[in-house]
């Protein structure tokens, strides 16, 4: 039984590794729902005055906060799970858009005590965090490569670009310095192509490797 989440930078490749991750352990999976998600859209070509007016980028946070919650409640109870990004995550992201400014301060403080609340309800739940955390990591020329390859028409805008560009120059800081809820396994995915049938058997080597070793620490 192991409950292993998936992140790292939009366009990195979560989804495909989480995917096999899932296969691999014959767990549930819970894909971030981004099909359908017009703030999701809006966060992506809202012209500044919109989005300020709009407040699309608050929304957006809350939005996923909330199934976020909602995913690592089910995910919980089964004790059995791979999560595509957590709810740890989240965090990072308000942070970062609060720094840019597209989120204000108290929004962020408002972000901040609703993900507080959420986070001493999962105190009661058989499991309180995940198992493993894979990151997923690539350089930022690959995921810009990605972001163009996957096609998505609303992050293609070069207005983007800073956006993205202070994601990444965070994120790997964020998990070496702030997460601290479980392990930690980094996959280099400019060294391994998922896309390759040796490199995804190696990630799940290491899956495997790493949930053995916790469970020969425990017994």
């Amino acid at each position: 039984m192991a409950l292993v989440t998936i992140g790292g930078m939009i366009g990195v490749g979560k989804t495909t590794a989480a995917r096999l991750i899932s296969d691999h352990l014959y767990a549930p999976l819970h894909l971030e729902s981004v099909e359908g998600n017009e703030i999701l859209e809006k966060f992506y070509t809202a012209t500044p005055e919109e989005e300020q007016a709009k407040r699309y980028p608050f929304l957006l946070q809350l939005t996923f906060l909330n199934s976020r919650y909602t995913d690592i409640k089910r995910a919980l109870v089964n004790r059995h799970a791979v999560l595509d990004r957590s709810i740890y995550e989240d965090w990072y992201f308000a942070r970062v858009n609060t720094d840019m400014g597209r989120i204000s301060e108290l929004e962020f403080s408002i972000y901040e005590s609703l993900l507080a609340n959420m986070m001493e309800e999962l105190e009661f739940f058989p499991k309180k965090a995940p198992d493993l955390f894979v990151f997923l990591h690539a350089e930022f020329d690959t995921i810009l490569k990605r972001i163009a390859t996957r096609g998505r028409d609303f992050e293609q805008d070069e207005s983007q670009l800073s956006y993205f560009r202070q994601l990444w120059e965070g994120y790997r800081d964020w998990v070496d310095t702030k997460y601290k809820e479980s392990p930690v396994l980094i996959f280099d995915t400019d060294r391994y192509d998922l896309s390759v049938p040796e490199h995804q058997q190696y990630l799940l080597e290491l899956v495997d490797a790493e949930l053995e070793r916790q469970r020969t620490q425990e017994s």
